[in-house]
């Protein structure tokens, strides 16, 4: 069966539920490592002179980081299939790394904010998200340009047209970057931000 366009509803409600599936099973997994970790660290290990207590934060860390990001990856895989009964494949994957982007973001200043604790984790939290949310800007404008571009459609791929100043042909339109041929054969990846921001020019069929 083709990944390219829409799928049907069966296949879609398939997809998804596997999807939700596998975000429950990695949350009772995170929670039932968690709770084990915290025994032994606190409760079993000291019992043996072993004493461990001060690196169970750190440790948590790391298991809330690792599940953290496979439950964020799920949630982005339900809303990808969730598309496609509508969409193609480009539509829904840039809404996947656009859900995915803003995932992560939100469960690091989430972490953040619970190992500061209090006002000192609420402004470490902030602080962390502004960050993120500085570094991530270019990629998520453009993301999120590329998901407007395959939604609205204002060109396809082969329709000859001038875009940022480019004279060429469309040959792929992906999450960050609308892919232009010009007419010497030079390929140019133009960032969808860009393209949002200005005027687009669609040429006559008798020019291409």
């Amino acid at each position: 069966m083709s990944q390219e366009g829409p799928l049907p509803a069966s296949e879609v409600a398939k997809r998804t539920g596997a999807a939700i599936a596998r975000v429950v099973v990695y949350i009772v997994i995170y929670v039932v490592i968690s709770a084990v970790v915290h025994y032994l660290m606190s409760s079993l290990l000291p019992q043996y002179n072993i004493q461990v207590q001060s690196y169970e934060g750190y440790v948590q860390i790391l298991l809330a980081l690792l599940f953290g990001y496979y439950i964020v990856s799920g949630v982005a895989e339900f809303f990808y299939w969730s598309m496609r009964a509508k969409y193609d494949h480009s539509v829904a994957a840039s809404v996947r790394n656009v859900v995915r982007i803003i995932g992560i973001g939100a469960m690091l200043a989430a972490i953040a904010g619970a190992v500061g604790g209090g006002a000192a984790g609420v402004a470490l939290g902030g602080f962390l998200g502004i960050v993120i949310g500085f570094a991530s800007q270019q990629v998520l404008g453009q993301a999120v340009a590329g998901l407007f571009l395959l939604i609205a459609r204002p060109f396809k791929i082969k329709d000859s047209v001038n875009l940022v100043g480019e004279d060429g042909v469309v040959e792929d339109v992906s999450t960050l970057f609308t892919t232009v041929i010009k007419s010497d054969g030079t390929k140019v990846l133009i960032p969808n931000n860009a393209i949002i921001g200005n005027k687009i020019y669609l040429k006559p069929k008798q020019q291409q």
